[in-house]
């Protein structure tokens, strides 16, 4: 009869890495000298515990769509010209793109060009009056919900970026059905901060200035009339009008980096980084437009419109007006994340208080308290000295429970809570297996030892295969279930673990030690 030592190394390692992952959640340990050498990770809660925001968003996928459609007629204005082709005002006309080839002789070539390189759109022309062609293209129907999926994939990736800079602990971002993301913030301060940062596009662009025309007089084609902030000199602002061209000369699409900096005068500014191929692209345009103006617009509004002095190199800009630090800060943080591809509005807001969560949590833990002392109190009259053991496992299976959804910083919900007490019925289940069969072994007249061996060999691939089940369930509800519903499978996959470990494990290790102990003394099970 000999315990492998390694064994209960295992034991002792798990034992002390649970309480030092564990312990940093309880309150009274968190201000605490010792506290401050334990691990930062705790146990997050969710919105009904915590108390927060929950918002539903509707993306406007079309928009994108749009979006999509005149960026590939610039790119088919480019790629042509490389090879000799001339196209001329690529611009939207309602859900298709309308470009003109003034050189009729051009037809096939730019025909074959566009089905070589371009096959998700369908093309049709037909013959102006002054010569040339006049086309017309709209994407293929599977293009265009290719293009939908992919923007609103890009909307949750997107607002998860800008709520953690915005640095809210646990956020669950997620698609529904008819483009829509769902949204939840535990614990958030400032709502309405938040909505503006979600809701706020942060489509960015560069203009050409059209200093030769009137605002006051009729726009030629590919001109538009934008607002535009004007600082006073008392620090107020006022809203003006002026004429850019339709179409941006660039996007802000590769801006790797937005920084909150501030002036000579202490206002703050956004200070811009381009990636190389955006940098190169700022080159050329700067190079192009010398002495011109050049206005920045964010969401459809001027900001800025220097003029051009030089090429201007190494892919830096900046973004000036009447910010605030706050609105610097946010500012920088949804270009740093990047824009979304398409608006978004706020179809639904909740808020939910933190009274509530507070009482969720006490009946929550008030249920769990008195199921574990109904099985503490059972198992003992049902298996004497073995109910005892089996009361310690329960222990230390919801020890392993908290330190691995604070290890893997895991949010805690009521339906999680509701997978913790389900955990403690179904730790000592395992246990129920192991003691009935070192009892039939015992009948047969077995020796301690040998009943122990038995019971735990026998009973364990039982245990493990029903165990397996029900973790491929658990896996399916995550993979596709809401918040509360992951959060209860992330629970109950957490304390499966944890009791298959001290069931067969652990349990195990303390049968072999007490029946060593006692010699060849027979067990009173």
């Amino acid at each position: 009869m000999k315990v492998p030592f390694w064994r209960i190394a295992v034991i002792v390692v798990v034992l002390a890495a649970s309480l030092l992952y564990a312990l940093p959640s309880l309150k009274d340990f968190q201000d605490s000298p010792l506290g401050r050498l334990l691990p930062d990770a705790r146990i997050n809660l969710g919105l009904d515990l915590k108390g927060g925001m929950h918002l539903t968003l509707g993306v406007d996928v079309q928009k994108a769509v749009d979006n999509a459609l005149l960026q590939t007629a610039q790119d088919i204005r480019l790629r042509a010209g490389d090879k000799g082709i001339t196209i001329l005002r690529p611009r939207l006309i309602g859900s298709k793109v309308e470009f003109l080839l003034p050189k009729a002789d051009q037809e096939s070539a730019l025909n074959e060009f566009l089905n070589s390189y371009f096959n998700n759109l369908t093309v049709s022309s037909e013959k102006l009056d002054a010569g040339g062609l006049k086309y017309l293209g709209q994407f293929t129907e599977k293009y265009a919900n290719e293009v939908k999926d992919m923007a609103l994939e890009q909307v949750v990736r997107t607002l998860r970026n800008r709520i953690d800079q915005f640095g809210v602990a646990e956020p669950d971002i997620r698609k529904q059905a008819d483009y829509r993301s769902q949204i939840q913030l535990p614990g958030l301060s400032d709502p309405e901060r938040a909505i503006q940062l979600v809701g706020q596009t942060a489509q960015l662009t560069f203009h050409l200035v059209r200093d030769d025309i009137n605002p006051g007089s009729p726009l030629p084609p590919g001109v538009a009339m934008y607002p535009q902030v004007i600082d006073k000199a008392s620090g107020s602002t006022s809203e003006s009008r002026i004429a850019l061209n339709r179409d941006p000369l660039m996007t802000g699409e590769d801006v790797v980096d937005a920084r909150p900096s501030f002036g000579q005068d202490g206002r703050p500014y956004v200070a811009l980084n381009f990636n190389g191929r955006g940098a190169a692209a700022f080159e050329r345009v700067t190079g192009e437009h010398i002495h011109k103006r050049m206005a920045i617009v964010l969401d459809g509004k001027v900001y800025t419109a220097p003029v051009i002095q030089d090429r201007i190199a190494g892919g830096r800009a900046s973004i000036t007006g009447s910010f605030t630090t706050d609105e610097a800060k946010d500012l920088s943080i949804v270009l740093r994340a990047g824009s979304l591809p398409a608006p978004v509005s706020v179809l639904e807001e909740r808020n939910v208080g933190p009274s509530l969560g507070q009482e969720s949590i006490e009946k929550g833990l008030l249920a769990a308290a008195v199921g574990a002392a109904a099985v503490a109190v059972i198992m003992p009259l049902c298996y004497g000295v073995a109910g005892l053991i089996a009361d310690v496992m329960l222990v230390f299976t919801l020890l392993i429970l908290m330190a691995g959804l604070a290890a893997f910083g895991a949010t805690l919900t009521l339906p999680g809570i509701a997978g913790i007490v389900l955990t403690i019925g179904m730790s000592v289940d395992a246990n129920v297996l192991i003691f009935e069969r070192i009892r039939e072994e015992l009948k047969k007249g077995g020796s301690a030892w040998e009943a122990v061996c038995a019971g735990f060999d026998m009973a364990s691939v039982s245990i493990t295969d029903s165990n397996l089940t029900t973790l491929i369930t658990a896996a399916i509800l995550y993979q596709f279930g809401t918040g509360p519903v992951r959060g209860f499978a992330v629970t109950l996959t957490l304390g499966i673990i944890a009791s298959m470990f001290t069931a067969i494990f652990v349990s195990r290790v303390i049968f072999e030690l007490w029946v060593k102990s006692r010699g060849d003394k027979r067990l009173s099970i």
